[in-house]
């Protein structure tokens, strides 16, 4: 998920990011009259956000809510469930050709759009390649990678309308892959792959996806009130949904509320059903039996920009910086909500040796270096930078958040670097998040703490935004034995779990030695629940949290 910089601890992501869907009823194993039995008669959950709404356009989404809120409001083929559990969707039947390289879904008939027009096959071809269409500039097009003519489609040496992806009339699509994509089934739960309705997004251009009006439906909510710039919203349940009578809660009220300690005052007094907490409050609440503390698989980490700035070109500079982080201190006394200090850019936890079983992170960091804190090691790395730079001090800006949480972290931060090492300067930059997202894209930052969730429950999804060409990679570290591992990883051995594997824990091992990225720490979700509300199921992939099968106890 999209990186956001200085949005830190649990509070990084929207609390609706906490669960996977429960979906018993829906999956027939639990009894849906004694369920309906034990409802409660007003079936009414008030949520609440910590960063704004962007946009519910599905080909242009990239922060966590936006994902969240689509996730909620449309649907694609499959759904996630716990343990990232496929649940079939729109799609019936999946076919998988003998090579890995042909997928043909059976798509479910009598689907909706919220304006009664059929979702068909032709909706997910239309999505598609308005997504990995050039002019879109969706940041997300990369996801795309291995369906047939993406990169090429992406690069400007072909057309969008040659991506591998066709409807076999209404109810059957094709999807001609350039090589087997392991991970393939997991992507088509994510929203980037969900339908869109060509008549509606012409009718809006432009503005398409700018306000809950200015879209439409076809998952088991519908949104109401959001006008693309206020921070409170509905969503209401859809009847024109094709399962809407696992659909319990009625609506969902929601709210932007990004100071911590304001979510948790409307918590103790009954005004938010669900709040995540700050430090503190997760200490004060620790015995509290609607306390849950979640691990998430989001890394924390500092992104230099070499792009636009040559300091950080200087590999001895981005050392420096790493040496600085005291990344055990942080996660105890600063954010103090169970996030603990990063092993590698991967999530521990995510992904497992196909043949032993060892953990992904904890094997990569075997012989690895890259998240030590050494204030010794800082100073001289920075003596060097100095000397290679030609410079006798250095004055750089963080980029931060304007949550309480960004604000807090980014002064933890300002203050190591200025404490450890001498003649630097170090400023705060603490902007809304729509100018954050501006700023990353263009750019316009000389470093800031960045994260990335898992898209899905492989390794790849975290190694692929590190590429070089890669739009997310903002900072533009660039290295080609790095691209070549992960480029061999979704290619040569795409098909051979071990190899790739390999390749992919040597890839992971080039970034710490080059210091691509600095590391700090994975995070938690702690997070204050009204016992009342049933159904909720963690996904521990970080993915999205779909409200279907939620429901209020009485």
């Amino acid at each position: 998920m999209k990186k956001i910089g200085f949005i830190v601890g649990g509070v990084a992501v929207s609390a609706l990011l906490l669960a996977g869907c429960g979906q018993k009823s829906s999956g027939g194993s639990e009894n849906d009259g004694h369920l309906k039995a034990n409802m409660a008669a007003k079936q009414t959950v008030n949520w609440s956000e910590t960063t704004e709404l962007t946009t519910m356009d599905p080909s242009k989404i990239t922060e966590p809510i936006d994902i969240t809120m689509v996730g909620n409001t449309d649907e694609g083929l499959y759904r996630l469930g716990k343990n990232h559990k496929l649940i079939p969707a729109i799609a019936t039947k999946t076919q998988v050709s003998s090579n890995g390289k042909t997928y043909t879904f059976t798509l479910r008939k009598g689907v909706k759009w919220s304006n009664g027009d059929p979702v068909t096959a032709k909706d997910f071809v239309y999505s598609w390649k308005r997504t990995i269409n050039p002019k879109t500039a969706s940041q997300y097009g990369y996801i795309f990678d291995g369906i047939k003519n993406a990169n090429k489609i992406q690069a400007n040496k072909a057309k969008a309308g040659s991506l591998g992806v066709k409807a076999l009339g209404n109810y059957q699509l094709r999807v001609n892959l350039e090589r087997p994509i392991p991970y393939f089934k997991l992507l088509m739960a994510f929203p980037i792959f969900f339908p869109q309705n060509q008549s509606v997004v012409t009718k809006y251009g432009q503005a398409y996806g700018t306000s809950a009006s200015k879209t439409v439906y076809n998952g088991p909510f519908k949104m109401k009130g959001w006008t693309g710039t206020n921070d409170k919203w509905q969503l209401v349940a859809n009847q024109s949904y094709w399962d809407k009578k696992h659909v319990y809660l009625k609506q969902i009220n929601d709210q932007v509320i990004k100071d911590p300690s304001t979510t948790y005052n409307l918590y103790q007094s009954g005004q938010v059903d669900v709040a995540t907490l700050s430090g503190t409050q997760v200490k004060n609440e620790l015995n509290n039996k609607d306390m849950h503390v979640l691990k998430d698989s989001r890394i924390f980490y500092l992104e230099f920009n070499q792009r636009t700035r040559p300091s950080f070109k200087n590999k001895a500079l981005r050392q420096a910086f790493a040496f600085c982080i005291d990344r055990q201190s942080f996660t105890k006394n600063v954010l103090a909500d169970g996030s603990v200090p990063a092993q590698g850019f991967v999530t521990s936890g995510l992904a497992n040796n196909p043949k032993t079983g060892e953990d992904f992170t904890k094997e990569a960091m075997q012989g690895s270096t890259g998240i030590e804190y050494n204030p010794t090691k800082a100073r001289a790395k920075y003596k060097e930078a100095l000397k290679q730079l030609g410079k006798k001090s250095l004055s750089l800006q963080i980029l931060s958040g304007d949550t309480t949480a960004a604000k807090h972290s980014a002064a933890y931060v300002q203050g190591q670097l200025e404490k450890i090492l001498p003649n630097l300067k170090i400023s705060i930059s603490s902007v809304p998040l729509k100018t954050l997202i501006q700023r990353q894209t263009h750019h316009q930052f000389d470093f800031f703490v960045s994260n990335w969730g898992a898209d899905y429950s492989d390794p790849y999804t975290f190694l692929q935004i590190l590429q070089s060409n890669n739009t997310f990679n903002e900072g533009g570290w660039t290295n080609k034995q790095y691209d070549k591992l992960v480029r061999r990883s979704a290619s040569v051995d795409a098909n051979r779990p071990q190899q790739r594997w390999q390749d992919m824990l040597a890839a992971s091992r080039v970034i710490m030695k080059d210091q691509g990225v600095a590391p700090i720490y994975q995070a938690t979700i702690p997070q204050m629940r009204n016992p009342k509300i049933k159904g909720i199921v963690y996904n521990s992939a970080g993915l999205s949290f779909n409200l279907k099968g939620v429901y209020v106890a009485k």
